[in-house]
């Protein structure tokens, strides 16, 4: 089975309270776009190992069983007693960026092994069960927009669409780790309920949609609010960090890759028409 788990924006994100597990609450909503890696996943005959996982594209670091396509598939093997697997990954959305690529892998990698050995899982059960590998693993079940809260594992959708526009991605060679993006933040309730965003027009979002981590990371990085800054003076209607990871990203209402990739070309730049 071929999969391409995508990856996605976050369209506002306010930290409302740290929790006595020391997670964060959050409110933001999820949008996806079409970045995607590509997993394939096999039934391996006569084998004695219980997977095997091969990888391409970016390079991921640490061990094979750490990895959030193998524990998803670990965890449904001991609930399901599944057969061996080949797993394939070639991984091309950039980690630490804010976009959710090994959460979006996670996801799909539940979607493959529920579809192939006909686990019958609802999507609700797959949510469920998803949640135990990432916060924001469970929006790719449907990867359908939706506003998030809770540590971004309750969802509802929202009637968002941003077809039409362009969207560009710029990621500088920086990696921010989840724990230095929530350690300068100040937990605070948010007086924008980011669910009317669907009702404004995106020129207006900047007047009151803003992510809480841009507050303590572009003092530390500079170069993330020089690349808003810059997105903005070339004609974005509306332009932000993405997640708590060192992606910008602009949505403007002609092309302009072209003008982005000349200006940052030291970075990695995507560009695409949103099609839906």
């Amino acid at each position: 089975m071929l999969l391409n788990p995508p990856a996605k924006i976050n369209l506002g994100l306010f930290i409302t309270e740290k929790r006595p597990d020391g997670y964060h609450n959050l409110e933001t909503v999820f949008y996806p776009i079409p970045v995607t890696d590509t997993l394939e996943v096999k039934k391996l005959e006569f084998e004695t190992l219980p997977f095997r996982f091969q990888q391409a594209g970016r390079k991921i670091d640490g061990n094979q069983e750490d990895n959030l396509v193998v524990k998803t598939y670990m965890m449904l093997k001991e609930e399901f007693n599944l057969p061996p697997v080949d797993i394939y990954l070639d991984k091309r959305i950039p980690m630490g960026a804010g976009l959710g690529g090994g959460s979006s892998d996670a996801a799909y990698m539940m979607r493959a092994i529920n579809e192939m050995f006909e686990l019958g899982l609802s999507d609700a059960e797959m949510k469920s069960r998803i949640s135990r590998i990432g916060a924001d693993c469970a929006f790719f079940i449907t990867d359908s927009p939706a506003y998030a809260t809770g540590i971004g594992d309750i969802l509802q959708p929202i009637n968002l669409s941003l077809k039409g526009y362009y969207l560009v991605l710029v990621k500088p060679d920086l990696h921010i780790s989840t724990h230095e993006a929530y350690s300068g933040v100040k937990p605070h309730q948010s007086e924008t309920d980011l669910r009317k965003m669907a009702e404004v027009p995106v020129k207006e979002w900047k007047t009151f949609v803003s992510n809480d981590f841009e507050t303590s990371l572009f003092p530390r990085y500079p170069q993330l609010s020089a690349i808003k800054e810059t997105l903005y003076e070339m004609g974005a209607v509306y332009a932000a960090m993405s997640g708590s990871g060192s992606c910008m990203y602009g949505l403007f209402k002609r092309p302009a890759v072209g003008r982005v990739k000349e200006i940052f070309s030291d970075c990695y730049v995507y560009s695409c028409q949103l099609r839906k």
